[in-house]
């Protein structure tokens, strides 16, 4: 057992309609220590990678991958659910759907911060249904940007994401994989990798 799957053992919560909650430690209040730790094991996984770039989507993964572009020296670039008057310019623009918020979402990167010459690794905190991987990678397509990979902190197994995204041929690294979690007794069985 790695030492994020201890962590969600010791203060995840599961709840009925397969939801995981890890908002004490991940992607509400986040623990820095933990951070600076997935942080290191991403760069451990993807160090044979030209990564120039590190890509996520908001809210929950930026800070997950503000750590993962330290260890990397590179700059963090993170797809806006929506348009603002702040982003000016052309833009790269992909719709992607919320497994959590149940919601479709039109995602923006500015065309000044990804292009041809990047090496792309993107990031997020959970990898459900893959709608939100598959925009990220559409956004990475469009800039003509290489990706290197993907770095998923939990994935849950027994949802079609993590095939789907393999099954396109791209690298997907998850620090933890959940293949079962029951809502009544809170028990959570995690992959062997």
């Amino acid at each position: 057992m790695n030492f994020l799957e201890e962590r969600i053992l010791k203060d995840g919560i599961v709840k009925s309609g397969n939801v995981l909650k890890v908002d004490s430690f991940l992607n509400h209040q986040m623990d820095i220590s933990l951070m600076e730790e997935i942080g290191r094991e991403f760069k451990r996984r993807f160090q044979d990678k030209p990564i120039t770039k590190v890509l996520t989507i908001e809210a929950s993964g930026i800070g997950i991958a503000v750590f993962v572009a330290k260890e990397f020296g590179v700059p963090m670039v993170f797809a806006k659910k929506s348009k603002s008057i702040n982003i000016d310019g052309d833009l790269f623009v992909a719709e992607v759907e919320s497994f959590t918020h149940k919601n479709k979402n039109q995602v923006v990167v500015s065309k000044r911060f990804l292009n041809a010459d990047d090496h792309v690794l993107i990031i997020d905190d959970f990898l459900a249904n893959g709608c939100a991987l598959q925009g990220l990678i559409s956004i990475a397509e469009m800039a003509g940007a290489t990706v290197e990979g993907l770095g998923i902190v939990i994935e849950k197994g027994f949802q079609i994401g993590g095939r789907v995204i393999r099954n396109l041929g791209y690298r997907l690294e998850s620090l933890a994989i959940v293949d079962a979690m029951d809502g009544e007794t809170g028990k959570i069985t995690f992959r062997e990798q």
